[in-house]
């Protein structure tokens, strides 16, 4: 009855998060008591959606209420910590998912703190006491609380294994070693533990030698890397440099005769423009002539002007001016010489092409 009592004391003032003894407890709006530290914990997880609940009633509340401490549970869990109805130890608190639960608890399980490999079971604090106090359980092999507990029997003899056969490399029982395994190699599996532990401290030591080798290769390659970008910079840099080198001096060149000969040319169509203004100007004086001719009375001075100013026409010879110079010819020129540049460029830039593939190949390689 009083072991009844002690139980509904305890979870009276036990957090419904943490399932351990409030710690500066606080009481949320629905009346409900919790650690302040899970709570707030527990809020943060929600904080996002702006809605905060009650982890044991579910009642939702917005915005999150403002928590202070209980001072007055605070005061009963501190006085309860000294009676004889306090959960001794985080030890005594129900398992949680992914806990090893007490297999001797009824109802609600009890975390386990050992498992003992004779009774074959996980046992929390207060199931545990037999085994620490009583001769007989005294003797029995307890180890970390585990959940594999089978693994550890031998499903034959349902005794604790603790050999090794080397033989058939498995691990067995004391009866497995006379019975079936007669005559094998067979070792205490600490024995054979510590020889794995050599082992596997030299599995370590390559490891480690492996992993500072490739981190060095890792070194090697970044610096190899940094060497390539540098490396190609500047062969873009310098055909930048070679192919305006190339082609500068020659199209100063190019450049410079085309404005010479186009310079002379437009000088000589200047000269033509001026002289086929000058006719224009004298073929004008002309045509007034021709209209004065046209109205005078004096038959002699009209046969005489006439005579004169028709000789004066048939010497125009202005139709011979034409304007001779043309650039088709220098593009041709242009176009040709760029054709073969692109056809000799191309074969370059394959073998350029190749060699760095090769390149690649090789680092790759290596």
């Amino acid at each position: 009855m009083a072991e009844a009592c002690i139980s509904v004391v305890q979870e009276e003032f036990c957090c419904a998060i943490c399932l351990d003894l409030l710690k500066d407890p606080v009481t949320i709006n629905c009346g409900h008591s919790f650690c302040m530290v899970c709570i707030n914990d527990y809020w943060d997880q929600g904080d996002q959606r702006g809605v905060y609940s009650c982890p044991q009633c579910r009642e939702t509340f917005s915005p999150r209420p403002v928590l202070h401490r209980n001072n007055m549970l605070a005061e009963v869990v501190e006085k309860l910590k000294k009676t004889e109805l306090h959960p001794a130890s985080p030890a005594h608190c129900y398992a949680r998912p992914g806990d090893v639960e007490c297999d001797f608890c009824t109802g609600r399980k009890r975390k386990a703190i050992k498992s003992c490999l004779v009774c074959v079971a996980s046992l929390c604090e207060t199931h545990l006491k037999p085994h620490l106090e009583l001769p007989v359980l005294k003797r029995h092999k307890l180890t970390k609380a585990s959940r594999q507990l089978q693994e550890m029997i031998c499903s034959r003899h349902d005794k604790l294994i603790e050999l090794y056969c080397r033989t058939d490399q498995c691990y067995i029982c004391y009866l497995c070693a006379t019975d079936g395994h007669n005559g094998h190699d067979t070792v205490a599996a600490a024995a054979e533990r510590t020889e794995k532990e050599k082992e596997l401290k030299e599995v370590q030591r390559k490891s480690q030698q492996r992993i500072q080798e490739k981190e060095k290769k890792v070194q090697e390659l970044k610096q190899a890397v940094n060497t390539l970008k540098h490396s190609a910079q500047a062969a873009v840099e310098d055909s930048e440099i070679i192919f305006a080198e190339m082609f500068k001096e020659k199209c100063s060149e190019l450049r410079e005769l085309i404005r010479a000969q186009a310079k002379a040319e437009l000088s000589r169509a200047k000269g033509l423009l001026e002289k086929l203004e000058q006719e224009i100007s004298d073929l004008k004086r002309k045509d007034t002539k021709l209209e004065q001719l046209s109205h005078t009375e004096d038959h002699i001075n009209f046969i005489q002007s006439f005579q004169s100013l028709c000789v004066y026409a048939e010497t125009d010879n202005s139709s011979s001016i034409t304007i001779g110079l043309s650039f088709d010819g220098v593009r041709k020129c242009l176009t040709s010489l760029k054709n073969h540049l692109d056809e000799y460029c191309n074969e370059e830039f394959n073998k350029i092409i190749t060699h760095g593939k090769r390149s690649c190949a090789i680092l790759k390689h290596n």
